[in-house]
Order: structure tokens, then C-alpha cells, then sequence
């Protein structure tokens, strides 16, 4: 088993809690994991990436190579064509559709679709509407539409969601584990 993941988004989105729920979930289960440091502008509105390696083989590099992603999982469109040289030829795009314009030349969002059209494999949807109906943040919705493809048990997702958000209390807990659900369930 080997996934390559591209992360990435703007900051405040919470990619980091996504690559990290991921990673605990991976290690819980005896794979070997590998990240990138996150890159970027942890501030909000500043471009975010990581790159997160899963593997039943040892890993020896941290940085996927060009070409090579399983999957690009980002918190919005334009971010996830910033990255789109980094995909495999069969590789997934998974991204929220709503974009986060923070910058004035932002393109127009009808172009920015049509780009993610041209990728063979992708999932775009409003993560953030559904991130609306249940509560939630709009990245456990996505993490939640990426699961199918991380090739790891999403009961493994849902225990690192309660391992990691569990001193928060059951309230958070809860609001991760129906988001997550949401996502899965939204194609």
C-alpha cells in the first residue's frame, strides 16, 4: 500500500488538522507515514501545502515528486491547480468548490472549474454548504470525501478524529465525526 497526498488550501482552513488526523490514522494501523513541514503562510488567507506520504514499505523521502500524487485534497479550487503538476496521471483531485478569493486578480470561478474539469479524476463540491448543514468545518467534510481513496479504514479516521479532538470535549468530537460522515456520503 503507498498513497502520495498533496495537501492544500489557504491558511485557516485546517489542513493541518486534516494531515494529521490522516497520519495518526495511518500509524494506528502499522503503515509508515512521512510529511513535508507545511509550506506557506500559516496566517489566514496565505497559500498552505504539505505533502503526506503513506506506505506499507519504508518512505525515504518526505517530497513527492512531480507527476507522482495519489491525490490533491485541497480546501479550495484554485490552490488545487497550483498544485496539479504534482498529480499522477491517475490520480484523484478531491476539493471544496467554494473558492476563498483573497486576492484581487482572483480568476473567475467558471475557469477555474473548467481547469478541474480537465482532470479525468475529480470530486469537486461545496463542502462548505454541507459544512453548514451539520455544524461543522468545511475540512472534515473533505477528509471525509477522500477517505474511498486513502486506502484506510474509515472507522481508523473516525478514531483519530476522537483521539485527537477528544480533550475538546463531545461536543467537538461529534461535530468532526458528522462532518466527516457528511463528506463521505456527499458524491
Amino acid at each position: 500500500m503507498k498513497k502520495d497526498i498533496i495537501l492544500c488550501g489557504v491558511g485557516g482552513d485546517g489542513i493541518v488538522s486534516v494531515a494529521k488526523i490522516i497520519s495518526d490514522a495511518a500509524l494506528s494501523v502499522g503503515l509508515n507515514v512521512k510529511q513535508s513541514e507545511i509550506h506557506g503562510m500559516s496566517q489566514r488567507g496565505g497559500s498552505v501545502f504539505s505533502h503526506l506520504r503513506i506506505s506499507s514499505e519504508p518512505i525515504f523521502a518526505d517530497v513527492i515528486p512531480e507527476g507522482k500524487a495519489d491525490i490533491i485534497l485541497s480546501s479550495e479550487p484554485m490552490e488545487s491547480l497550483r498544485y496539479i503538476n504534482f498529480l499522477a496521471k491517475d490520480g484523484w483531485v478531491i476539493t471544496n468548490s467554494a473558492p476563498f478569493i483573497n486576492i484581487k486578480n482572483y480568476p473567475e470561478l467558471d475557469k477555474v472549474m473548467a481547469e478541474l474539469d480537465k482532470v479525468k479524476n475529480h470530486v469537486a463540491f461545496d463542502a462548505n454548504e454541507i459544512a453548514k448543514q451539520v455544524k461543522a468545518r468545511s475540512n472534515m467534510v473533505l477528509l471525509g470525501a477522500a477517505a474511498p481513496y486513502l486506502d484506510i479504514e474509515f472507522a481508523e479516521l473516525e478514531k483519530a478524529i476522537q483521539n485527537i479532538f477528544g480533550r475538546k470535549g463531545e461536543e467537538v468530537v461529534n461535530s468532526n465525526l458528522a462532518a466527516i460522515r457528511a463528506g463521505r456520503d456527499a458524491k
